[in-house]
């Protein structure tokens, strides 16, 4: 397995390191502007059956926060007069937990969207659950699931006990159903992010080595492996500054910055909902409570969501995070890193 490590130990600590929009200008690159929109993300509540080292939502069981239904029926009623979007993406928390979850799915369905459930695949086993995998299928749910590593103890310094046998017992259910099948239209997508203060190594390459080490000792079968970098932010940030770990770990983001990355950014075509209804640039400025760059606050004041079109995005020190390296977005990384 890569080993999660940081990549330049003779870097030094940088305390005056550059902001986003200065490492835009230093390397001859516009600011950030919104494109056509593409993927509303709709995070549905922080609530969630697992408390992931890694989590930059600080999820967990304790949480409360869920998106009542006058939200839901806000942005189905908003999702009906905007053709352009093309993806409903959900998460969380287990975005699975809102009790308005499947009503949800089914209605961006019924609208002809694609849907994707990120899912931390052991929600699954939770009580009231059992039927839901057969539900994704059904309505042709792409699911983008959670799996820092292909061995227990990996997973497990991230997610917990028995998180890994959880994990396999659910991915042969969603196998079951033709989820990840070659040919099957049931798209599943594994996500790996590293354990601990480092790039992701490259995502084709370790793809192979998944798809290798899943279907030798467990016969499991997926689409593609998606490599996140983690954000320095919440319960990551934490652990790093406890660590003292998070001024090398940002020095390591700024010093790879790779202007290349820029143009495919997701927060270019994607907005964030928060479980209240608020509106953000990506689901980590949510996180970090920054304000949509366009100016609307909220999906009451938003209508049509193509008239943030042309305007600025919010960025921070954490949109290195998405920029370092072969760059790092909900859909994987941003550069071919090779096979």
């Amino acid at each position: 397995m890569p080993d999660a490590t940081i990549a330049n130990r003779s870097l030094p600590v940088l305390d005056d390191r550059p902001s986003f929009e200065q490492a835009l200008r230093d390397h001859g690159v516009a600011p950030l502007l919104r494109e056509r929109l593409r993927t509303l993300q709709i995070n549905v509540g922080k609530v969630c059956n697992m408390a992931c080292h890694h989590c930059h939502v600080d999820a967990g069981p304790k949480r409360t926060e869920a998106m009542s239904r006058d939200v839901a029926e806000r942005l189905i009623e908003l999702l009906a007069r905007q053709p352009d979007v093309e993806v409903v993406d959900f998460t969380g928390g287990a975005p699975e937990l809102n009790p308005h979850f499947r009503w949800l799915v089914a209605e961006s369905r019924r609208l002809g969207r694609r849907v994707i459930d990120r899912c931390n695949l052991t929600v699954l086993l939770e009580p009231g659950m059992s039927d839901l995998p057969a539900f994704l299928a059904a309505n042709g749910v792409e699911i983008v699931a959670s799996l820092p590593c292909y061995s227990a103890e990996n997973v497990e310094r991230q997610r917990g006990r028995g998180a890994f046998d959880k994990s396999v017992e659910v991915l042969r259910v969603l196998n079951r159903l033709g989820y990840g099948r070659p040919g099957s239209d049931l798209k599943l997508s594994l996500v790996y992010n590293p354990v601990g203060a480092s790039l992701p190594p490259a995502q084709g390459k370790l793809e192979l080595r998944y798809k290798e080490e899943l279907s030798r000792l467990f016969g499991i079968e997926f689409h593609e492996l998606l490599t996140i970098t983690n954000m320095p932010i919440k319960r990551f940030a934490h652990a790093l500054q406890r660590d003292g770990q998070l001024d090398e770990y940002m020095s390591l983001l700024v010093n790879h910055f790779n202007a290349a990355t820029v143009p495919g950014l997701m927060c270019r075509s994607l907005v964030s909902v928060g479980w209240d209804g608020r509106l953000y640039d990506c689901d980590f400025n949510q996180m970090l409570e920054l304000p949509l760059g366009a100016g609307a606050r909220s999906i009451w004041e938003l209508d049509p969501f193509d008239a943030i079109e042309g305007a600025r995005i919010a960025t921070g020190g954490h949109c290195f995070g998405c920029s370092a390296g072969a760059g790092s977005s909900c859909s994987g990384a941003l550069r071919a890193t090779g096979r």
